[in-house]
């Protein structure tokens, strides 16, 4: 375990399990985490029974029964609640997570606030910042939101929605809405010959 020895500010429960090759600043971790090797977690609370695999986390606050990681990076201002997962190669920034929400893999989320029980697909982009401005997107309570889809904030995404995979989403979706926003599928021959 390596933690900082200039920082006497963290808390660290006597029931953590803290593998070797952590770095731990200024942070409270609780009983029952298991932070696993090549960690880092700066100005951060972790709270029970959260399991950390390999992964990023600054300035957040990380519910109980979180799986974080492998390879995850927690940016500044996050906060999830309980049983989130936030998995591989997944980026967060600013961004509030309610119980029971999935973030599994190769996905950007900045400045949102999502609710509970959605399920966000792999290659999922939030497109926040319009070169001026850093904007919100809201996704409310037991949304679906298919694989390789970009949101393009300000957004609002109502609850119960669904987003076909692959979609670029731009406008607000009304609750209990599905949502394609895809170019249709052509098909021409070829008039190169290999």
């Amino acid at each position: 375990m390596n933690i900082d020895n200039n920082i006497s500010n963290n808390k660290i429960d006597k029931n953590a399990k803290i593998y070797p090759n952590v770095v731990i600043i200024n942070s409270t971790i609780e009983a029952g985490v298991i932070i696993e090797s090549n960690s880092f977690i700066k100005d951060s609370i972790i709270k029970e029974n959260t399991k950390i695999s390999c992964s990023y986390i600054n300035k957040s606050k990380i519910g109980r029964n979180n799986i974080i990681g492998p390879f995850s990076n927690i940016r500044e201002n996050t906060i999830t609640e309980d049983n989130v997962k936030i998995g591989s190669f997944v980026e967060v920034k600013n961004v509030k997570v309610k119980e029971n929400t999935k973030i599994p893999h190769l996905a950007y989320v900045g400045d949102a606030d999502l609710g509970s029980n959605i399920n966000i697909g792999a290659g999922t982009i939030v497109a926040n910042y319009d070169g001026i401005n850093k904007n919100k997107t809201i996704i409310e309570d037991n949304s679906f939101i298919g694989s390789n889809t970009t949101l393009i904030a300000p957004i609002k995404i109502g609850k119960n929605s669904f987003i076909a995979a692959g979609s670029t989403i731009n406008k607000e979706l009304p609750e209990n809405t599905f949502a394609i926003a895809r170019e249709r599928q052509t098909n021409k021959p070829r008039e190169d010959k290999i």
